[in-house]
């Protein structure tokens, strides 16, 4: 190895669902919103002003903001806006993560974490979840300089009480709690309403599951004015446009459109929990979801052959070759189409 490859950072990436070239799959391995975005976002992107590409997008993001704000009944100055959630969440980890002592999340959850803490240097320690994948709250009342959890977690769907999440708050108080609620429109508990409460509370939410926005990168941070002037500084001192001027345009009218919010998030929820009883019929464990997607494991047939059999047939899951869940799958929420065409395979492995 020459002198210049050893100062070359080594580091274990986050690694994707797959992303198959070939267009003619089901595709249920990204926990994307198997339904088109709002009538409202496609139509402002149909009337966005091409010649204004010319200009950089508005660094502040106030219109997006504004919006998000409204919708949320917060105060502009309580909105983070940036590329995507994950963008956001690895700024909160610069802004609000810098204790000597390590932060905590479980050990089975959205794998970005460690590779966040792997390349920012941060320490830190998994609380391990039950023997039923559950979190418990309690373990995380010990020493720490920090806390991210997702609500619902990932890859289980499973969420935490209103009580729970008081609980975590009130035994942290010391140090920046943030709560992941990619999948909250679903079904889970938010903690929206306590951020008045709890200073050191940072949520972070996305426009790529519930609003079908995956392409367009959008995410967002709601906390107390001064995490959320840290998280500015942060991004400020990265990128000040992290925001393009399209994907402004297009988040706002889309956070504009409840009723057809709404109406996507009750479709998959009915989807989930058909397709739910479906599979517990088939024999598979079905984890309780407050998600987009199923985490599930069946009593007799290999996780693994599962997912390498439906591959082959071009249908796309999510198989972890990971301890305590390498024998567990993840599904996401399609069109009730594509579930049936699902439902009807997996049928069929099973019955082999």
């Amino acid at each position: 190895m020459s002198n210049w490859e050893k100062n070359l950072r080594q580091i274990e990436p986050y690694v994707p669902g797959e992303q198959s070239k070939n267009k003619n799959i089901i595709k249920l391995n990204a926990n994307e919103n198997p339904y088109p975005p709002s009538p409202k976002a496609i139509e402002a992107l149909k009337n966005f002003d091409g010649n204004t590409l010319r200009l950089y997008p508005n660094a502040s993001s106030y219109q997006l903001k504004a919006a998000i704000a409204k919708h949320f009944n917060l105060r502009e100055s309580q909105i983070f806006v940036g590329n995507g959630s994950d963008e956001v969440i690895a700024f909160a980890f610069m802004a609000c993560f810098n204790s000597p002592k390590p932060i905590l999340f479980p050990d089975i959850t959205y794998s970005f974490y460690p590779v966040w803490c792997s390349l920012l240097q941060i320490d830190y320690n998994t609380i391990p979840l039950d023997e039923n994948f559950c979190i418990n709250v309690a373990d995380y009342n010990r020493d720490n300089g920090g806390i991210i959890l997702p609500n619902p977690n990932a890859p289980t769907g499973m969420g935490q009480t209103k009580e729970n999440i008081i609980q975590l708050l009130e035994q942290n108080q010391d140090s920046i709690v943030i709560i992941d609620e990619a999948y909250v429109d679903f079904g889970a508990y938010s903690a929206i309403e306590l951020l008045d409460k709890y200073q050191n509370l940072l949520i972070v939410h996305t426009f790529s599951k519930s609003r079908s926005l995956a392409g367009m990168r959008v995410g967002f941070a709601m906390g107390n004015e001064k995490i959320i002037q840290t998280l500015e500084a942060v991004k400020n001192s990265y990128n000040s446009y992290t925001m393009d001027s399209v994907a402004l345009e297009v988040a706002t009218a889309s956070i504009t459109d409840k009723s057809y919010f709404n109406e996507i998030c009750q479709k998959i929820i009915a989807t989930r929990e058909r397709s739910a009883k479906a599979l517990e019929n088939m024999g598979f464990k079905v984890f309780e979801s407050q998600s987009n997607f199923l985490f599930v494991t069946h009593k007799t047939v290999n996780a693994k052959h599962i997912f390498e059999t439906l591959k082959a047939d071009n249908i796309f899951i999510r198989y972890f070759n990971l301890p305590r869940i390498n024998n567990h799958l993840r599904i996401t929420v399609g069109t009730d189409e594509q579930m049936d065409i699902l439902l009807q395979h997996i049928s069929k492995i099973v019955s082999e």
